[in-house]
């Protein structure tokens, strides 16, 4: 019988490649100040808390916006901006600073917690600040002077690399020095971007109000490559802009960006510990690769095909057979877990080869990978001289027929095969043509 308790342990057990995963890794969070101000603010710097504490380096980039503009509020100057950046004058800036001062206090003090019965008890966690950012001025850009307002010229590697090495969480905030000792109002996107893609970060992760990225259907869009990118409709503005800075840091060679929502107190973990994760992840590249087998892929490979095994799908594998077998197989890989594999057998004197084990996990089901893998076996084929290829199948007939394959008889298949055909199984045979 299944237990409540025993669904989490279950859970946690599933959470354990993800875990190794992520040890040692280097992420940098991008919260703004509207996330600073949202209910669930505490919850994400306690899961910050959980991250650290499993091995991952972090680096926090927050930002301040909604907290200056309180200030300027209540002082009586208007906030200026010109293509969503502030006008920063003299008069505004000792708010500025007031503002990223103030919240940099909180997010430590937050950081600090160690309460008994809170998610935050032993952590025992060292926050680091400082002068990690280099800024210039902005300057006048189409006859607007931005006055104090800058632009990143270079991040601190080595100091914030030192620190992150030291088991300190980085915290970064919209601030930059110049080296005649000016303090300037940067973007957030603009530090998060540069720190990312200058430290080698294995992540970045920005936080937006909704649950990653909306279509114009309104449908949620888990995953895109900045590929895919170009000509994409997003309506709502914020979205439109992490969508932006997640395509700088992958196009300066940030590998993984995810987009995720501040409200959702489980956003963070479920993104980072699930398969299908909880907002939007944009790749530099492809999140799926096709390659060969090697033999440290003989224990995915089973993983995936023993419940088809148990079914009577396939037939039974052991592993010694499949370690001499392993470069026969081709399989398709997702953030380093194999979620879809098939083998070709060539029989090269009968001027064929046999298509088998095409297999994709239960999860990943309906992406077509069965006809990827399928294609570039077909092609491999074809570069060994093979003009035809067959399956052997009991139970996936229906696809192999959509697939272009025609049945044929037993005696159709090579003599070595034939002698080797399972009588008990039935299994009907059917040809392709390259």
């Amino acid at each position: 019988m299944t237990t409540p308790s025993r669904n989490h342990i279950r859970w946690f057990r599933n959470t354990a490649p993800y875990i190794n995963s992520h040890r040692s890794r280097t992420f940098v969070l991008m919260l703004g100040g509207d996330g600073a101000q949202d209910p669930n603010f505490a919850t994400i710097l306690h899961d910050m808390a959980l991250l650290h504490s499993l091995g991952v380096r972090l680096v926090l980039v927050h930002g301040n916006r909604p907290q200056i503009d309180a200030r300027l509020e209540q002082a009586g100057i208007p906030s200026r901006f010109h293509d969503n950046m502030r006008i920063t004058d003299s008069a505004s800036m000792h708010h500025v600073t007031d503002a990223a001062a103030s919240l940099r206090a909180q997010i430590e003090a937050l950081l600090s917690m160690g309460l008994p019965n809170s998610p935050m008890q032993g952590a025992r966690i060292r926050v680091c600040s400082g002068n990690f950012v280099t800024a210039r001025p902005l300057g006048v850009v189409n006859g607007v002077d931005y006055q104090h307002t800058g632009r990143v010229r270079r991040v601190d590697r080595e100091g914030i690399q030192q620190q992150l090495a030291m088991g300190s969480i980085v915290l970064l905030s919209p601030l930059g020095y110049s080296p005649t000792g000016e303090i300037f109002n940067l973007m957030l996107e603009d530090i998060a971007v540069h720190c990312a893609a200058s430290i080698g970060a294995d992540k970045l992760l920005l936080f937006g109000a909704a649950a990653g990225i909306q279509g114009g259907d309104g449908r949620l869009l888990r995953q895109l490559t900045v590929a895919d990118l170009a000509g994409l409709e997003v309506p709502d503005p914020e979205q439109a802009r992490l969508l932006a800075t997640a395509r700088r840091a992958c196009v300066a060679g940030v590998s993984r960006c995810h987009i995720i929502s501040y409200r959702d107190d489980c956003a963070l973990l479920e993104e980072l510990f699930t398969h299908d994760g909880n907002g939007t992840l944009v790749a530099k590249d492809d999140f799926e690769q096709t390659r060969s087998a090697t033999i440290d892929d003989v224990g995915g490979i089973l993983e995936l095909i023993e419940p088809l095994e148990r079914e009577g799908v396939l037939l039974k594998r052991s592993r010694e057979l499949l370690e001499n077998e392993i470069r026969q197989f081709r399989i398709i890989e997702r953030d380093g877990r194999i979620i879809a594999c098939a083998a070709l057998y060539p029989f090269a004197e009968e001027g064929c080869g046999e298509v088998a084990c095409i297999v994709s996990h239960p999860d990943y089901r309906g992406g077509r990978r069965g006809q990827r893998l399928l294609q570039e076996l077909e092609r491999e084929a074809r570069n060994q001289g093979l003009d035809r290829v067959f399956v052997l199948t009991t139970q996936t007939a229906h696809w192999f027929l959509e697939q272009g394959f025609e049945e044929r008889p037993r005696d159709a298949l090579p003599a070595q095969k034939q002698a080797l055909y399972n009588l008990q199984r039935n299994s009907k045979v059917f040809f392709k043509t390259l």
